[in-house]
């Protein structure tokens, strides 16, 4: 027992004792500082989590909100399927081509129009100009076909539109 009294009483024992002392007040500071941190953001988070009482009440706020937006978002993604059904009917390709109809004529006056939708369905208009009336003429378009005779530009009107795609 002497011994051990003998070594506490020493200069090394204290320097020892001393350093883990500065070593756990350290330590100590470092875990306050990240307590308070950790703290302060709990806080925030509470904050901004709500004003009531429980927790219980907020989530069940925040899940009302949340079926609510997926109802929106499924009537959203309905509509746009619509939308995108329609399109496919409109007109997106478009082919012109301009000639001159008579050699009395100049400046390519009369024209071949081809208006088509996403599966070549539409129509392709001709116009022809002449120096005492003008004509024009629409003849279908299926599937980049149609059922009635056509001239040669009216065909180069429908390849043009039909290439735009």
């Amino acid at each position: 027992m002497e011994n051990w009294m003998g070594i506490v009483k020493t200069d090394v024992f204290l320097l020892i004792m001393l350093s883990i002392m500065v070593l756990l007040l350290i330590g100590f500071i470092i875990m306050l500082v990240r307590f308070s941190s950790l703290n302060r953001k709990y806080n925030n988070f509470m904050r901004k989590l709500g004003s009531s009482n429980s927790l219980e009440e907020d989530l069940q706020v925040y899940m009302s909100r949340v079926e609510k937006v997926e109802k929106q978002n499924a009537k959203t993604a309905k509509h746009v399927k619509n939308i995108e059904d329609n399109l496919t009917k409109c007109i997106q390709k478009v082919g012109m081509v301009r000639y001159s109809a008579f050699k009395d004529t100049g400046s390519d006056l009369s024209f071949a129009l081809a208006l088509l939708d996403e599966n070549d369905n539409g129509v392709v208009l001709n116009g022809i100009y002449s120096r005492e009336m003008s004509n024009i003429y629409a003849k279908p378009v299926e599937k980049g076909q149609s059922t009635y005779t056509i001239s040669e530009e009216e065909a180069q009107a429908i390849e043009k539109a039909i290439q735009v795609n």
